[in-house]
């Protein structure tokens, strides 16, 4: 089996693949751990573990999880880091700045959605990536993500509530905080729709699909996403594993 780990800045996701099927995922939050402590919390799931692959955009906590690796399963993990193979022309400059985790979203994406294609990945920042018709990593665009928004409303606004973002109907709040509900659900959904809308005005039609913790709702709402795939970067990581093995 495959232990994939998408470390971010809030969460991290680890899967194990046996070939092609996910057969066990687990969301952490994202703190500083030992690979002591990393045992200690993954040790029972980890039988018949033979490879591993990361996508980090935390340096603390990917050297910690490559002592895990060493010391406790005797394996060097794959990073998803510059030179890897990925099958995927990058025509961002410079190619080295496309995050890990966009990278392996964009490997997944392609392998189950095809091309041409608009990733839209719900996280700390909501990323949207395009890939052309031959395949090709053409960029993308880096949004707050939706609980950043709304912890940073709540921060600096005394007397404005902290609330759970959530699906709701209508545009209008009848109280305070089914007004903020309505405004950080509706102004999503529309900047999502809208920018997606925009993308295909440069690339023409495209194939769209949500990704992310944060981004069932929205997808579900979307007039634009076409899909829904909340282990698409895990499975691009298996990908990219195979491809480095």
């Amino acid at each position: 089996m495959v232990l994939t780990i998408d470390v971010g800045n809030t969460n991290t996701v680890l899967g194990l693949f046996r070939g092609e099927d996910l057969v066990w995922k687990i969301r952490l939050k994202s703190t500083d751990r030992t690979s002591d402590e990393w045992w200690i919390l993954l040790r029972e799931f980890l039988d018949g573990v033979e490879g591993g692959i990361i996508s980090s955009v935390v340096p603390t906590i990917s050297g910690e999880l490559r002592r895990f690796f060493r010391e406790r399963l005797n394996l060097d993990p794959i990073f998803v880091a510059p030179g890897i193979k990925t099958g995927l022309p990058i025509l961002y400059d410079p190619p080295t700045a496309v995050g890990a985790d966009r990278i392996a979203n964009a490997v997944g994406g392609k392998a189950k959605y095809g091309t041409p294609l608009i990733i839209v990945d719900f996280g700390t920042a909501i990323t949207f990536d395009v890939l052309s018709h031959r395949g090709e990593y053409l960029g993308g665009l880096i949004f707050p993500g939706i609980k950043t928004s709304s912890q940073a409303l709540y921060a600096r606004a005394a007397k404005l509530p902290q609330v759970e973002f959530k699906e709701k109907k209508g545009a209008i709040g009848r109280n305070t905080a089914d007004s903020i509900e309505k405004g950080l659900f509706l102004g999503f959904k529309s900047m999502v729709d809208g920018t997606i809308r925009a993308i295909k005005e440069e690339v023409g039609d495209c194939s769209v699909v949500g990704t992310g913790g944060e981004g069932g709702e929205i997808s579900r709402a979307s007039q634009e996403i076409q899909f829904y795939d909340e282990n698409l970067t895990l499975h691009g990581l298996r990908i990219i594993y195979e491809l480095n093995r």
